[in-house]
């Protein structure tokens, strides 16, 4: 079993930063891809971005291209989001995600293809 702890999560204004983090724990996610999507009031969940197993490709959501990037370090079991230039549109419930089901790229943004997730932690952008 793989447990993920998402935390940077906060309040910002917008135009701000925050780096989110993801921790795993109960075995290496090394040969998972990875991936971020968010939740926001009233809406579905939505993909935001995604890393390969080794980090050599990523994918992100329209909305965030240039403002967001996704890495990862796989001796620390940890992948990340940072976050840039923050819109209140982008306010939400941010969840990490292992995928489990990863087999071709058209899968990253498939929350189907996600196996294990995390709680998930609060961004709250400003006006």
């Amino acid at each position: 079993q793989v447990q993920l702890v998402e935390s940077g999560g906060g309040l910002v204004q917008a135009g701000g930063s925050l780096r989110l983090s993801c921790a795993a724990s109960g075995r290496t996610v090394s040969s998972n891809a990875m991936g971020w999507f968010r939740q926001a009031p009233g809406k579905e969940r939505e993909f935001v971005a995604a890393i390969s197993w080794s980090g050599a490709r990523t994918y992100y959501t329209d909305s965030v291209k240039g403002r967001f990037t996704i890495s990862r370090d796989n001796a620390k079991n940890t992948v990340w989001l940072q976050m840039n230039s923050l819109r209140p549109e982008d306010t939400a419930v941010y969840y990490c995600a292992a995928c489990t089901g990863c087999t071709s790229s058209y899968r990253y943004s498939s929350q189907n293809a996600y196996g294990y997730w995390g709680q998930g932690t609060q961004v709250t952008v400003s006006s």
